[in-house]
């Protein structure tokens, strides 16, 4: 599983024109699901986005999490985060779940992350073609990669 992880100011997810979902500061994360999941790395996942140290303190360091502000969440299903692009012009994306399987783990995280902050998190919607804005705060912009954890 990979998370593309931005702090944002604010967020939002638009479906044909009609905004679904917005966040204020937070975190957006776009999430992609591999063709084989390993579901024990759900929760470390979670537990990394939740406690990564990414906002500023009173001196200006990174050293606060969405926990310590009880910041915002917006996630998106994105499958092109498993795009190969080794070969040609046009990205393969052999490599990401089918839509059936991802759908289930999208719904887990969605679970998951909604528990461990106590509230619902913002989501967008499975499948669909997404309009996505943002204002990216830093900028930071961070990959996390859950077959990556133990190296």
């Amino acid at each position: 599983m990979r998370v593309l992880l931005q702090r944002v100011e604010h967020a939002s997810v638009s479906v044909e024109g009609q905004v679904v979902a917005y966040i204020g500061k937070g975190l957006l994360l776009l999430f992609g699901v591999e063709d084989s999941p390993k579901m024990d790395q759900l929760d470390w996942l979670c537990q990394k986005i939740l406690k990564l140290r990414v906002f500023k303190d009173e001196q200006g360091k990174m050293n606060l999490s969405l926990l310590d502000l009880q910041a915002e969440i917006l996630l998106v299903s994105q499958f092109t985060l498993f795009a190969d692009t080794k070969k040609g012009h046009r990205p393969s994306y052999t490599r990401s779940a089918k839509p059936e399987l991802a759908k289930q783990v999208y719904e887990m995280m969605i679970q998951k992350l909604s528990a461990a902050l106590g509230r619902p998190i913002q989501t967008g919607v499975f499948g669909a073609n997404m309009d996505v804005q943002l204002i990216n705060q830093g900028p930071v912009t961070i990959m996390i990669d859950s077959e990556l954890r133990d190296l």
